[in-house]
């Protein structure tokens, strides 16, 4: 048996475990319940006859212990009707007692808590005894509930540490993936740099090796950015216009002429703090996420725009649009519609947008056939 296979097993046995004392508890409780409510229809049962002893006394009778009777009752609330007329109650509260409408109401609670004891204290003469449920079995009676509420809760937690710790060990894993990817890119690319200068010495075209530098230029960011996951990024303060028309010119030279892009921004300046690698990182995946909706054919807008608090960066494309019960999906690790890729692209851009440089990113607006808007926001610098 496999180790997944075992720790399932695992799992089950603990489920069924935790279900079976769960499930003894709530019995065990029951019982205690219908012993103590027995019990107490005992007790009524004896302040039933001392009543009909009390009502056919005569001066030889020993009245002492039904008296003692009634006095030992002190939890359980009582109302004696004859002929549906209360004629008497105890252990009920005065302003319940002198409110007619309020007593007949909390007779009929009565009626529904118990069968009433009947006294027939002479021939063809009956006394109805109505009682509800002492303090003691009130609370008993919500036991169950208390405890079900605290497993609920303790569960609650339980799950909540566990889900923590396996987004953390998740997370470390990813670090560590991007940092040796970083790392395993790093030796090629020295190479690339080498083989570039010796280009540089023969007699190629110089718009060539131009190109490549830019190429080189690109996979040395990449690499970069890879090495900042799982690690504080550091922010400084930044032009985001010009950030972000980097990125929008490297991507627009980089793909086809059925792309069809258009950039709009203020003409002041708009600063906040930003890592430019990661923030390059985050238009990029924005971008071809858009692109890879229209299939590769299309138009792409990005338009930067402010208020006094923030500045907000709008993606717009022509793609196929995307249903509102997914606004929120996309950006859990692993969505994804393509046949290809991992799904971590927008899962990548909401880490980066809201935890490192704590703006916010959502889909502004979708429309299926038509396409989406997809907004990032900073705050700004004063």
């Amino acid at each position: 048996m496999q180790f997944s296979d075992k720790r399932n097993t695992g799992r089950w046995i603990l489920i069924f475990a935790s279900f079976l004392i769960i499930s003894l508890i709530l019995w065990n409780t029951y019982t205690f319940f219908q012993i103590f409510k027995n019990e107490e229809r005992l007790k009524m049962n004896l302040l039933a006859k001392a009543q009909k002893t009390l009502i056919n006394a005569d001066e030889n009778t020993d009245v002492e212990l039904p008296l003692q009777i009634f006095k030992d009752n002190t939890s359980i609330p009582v109302i004696l009707t004859e002929n549906d007329s209360i004629i008497n109650t105890i252990n009920i509260d005065e302003s319940i007692v002198n409110d007619k409408e309020r007593a007949q109401h909390f007779l009929s609670n009565l009626k529904k808590e118990n069968e009433p004891i009947i006294i027939e204290y002479a021939p063809k003469k009956f006394q109805k005894w109505y009682y509800g449920n002492s303090a003691l079995l009130n609370k008993l009676k919500y036991y169950p509930i208390a405890l079900l509420l605290i497993i609920f809760l303790f569960s609650a937690l339980i799950y909540y540490f566990y889900r923590s710790t396996k987004i953390a060990t998740q997370n470390k894993l990813w670090a560590g993936m991007a940092k040796e990817t970083a790392h395993q890119i790093g030796t090629p690319l020295s190479s690339l740099i080498g083989w570039v200068e010796i280009l540089k010495t023969e007699d190629i075209d110089e718009s060539t090796t131009s190109e490549i530098e830019k190429d080189i230029d690109r996979l040395q960011t990449i690499t970069d950015r890879f090495s900042k996951i799982g690690s504080e990024p550091v922010l400084e303060k930044s032009n985001i216009i010009e950030e972000t028309l980097q990125t929008y010119n490297y991507l627009q030279s980089r793909f086809s002429k059925q792309v069809e892009f258009s950039f709009e921004s203020p003409t002041s300046s708009i600063y906040t703090m930003l890592n430019p690698t990661l923030h390059s990182w985050t238009i990029e995946n924005l971008i071809k996420n858009a692109i890879d909706a229209m299939k590769g054919k299309g138009k792409i807008d990005v338009k930067i725009e402010e208020d006094p608090l923030f500045v907000k960066i709008n993606i717009s494309d022509t793609g196929g649009g995307i249903p509102k019960n997914q606004f929120k999906t996309i950006f859990e690790p692993g969505f994804t519609t393509k046949k290809r890729g991992w799904g971590l692209g927008l899962s990548l851009t909401k880490r980066i947008v809201k935890e490192y440089h704590k703006g916010n990113v959502k889909v502004l607006h979708s429309e299926i056939g038509k396409g989406t808007t997809m907004q990032i926001s900073f705050k700004k610098l004063a």
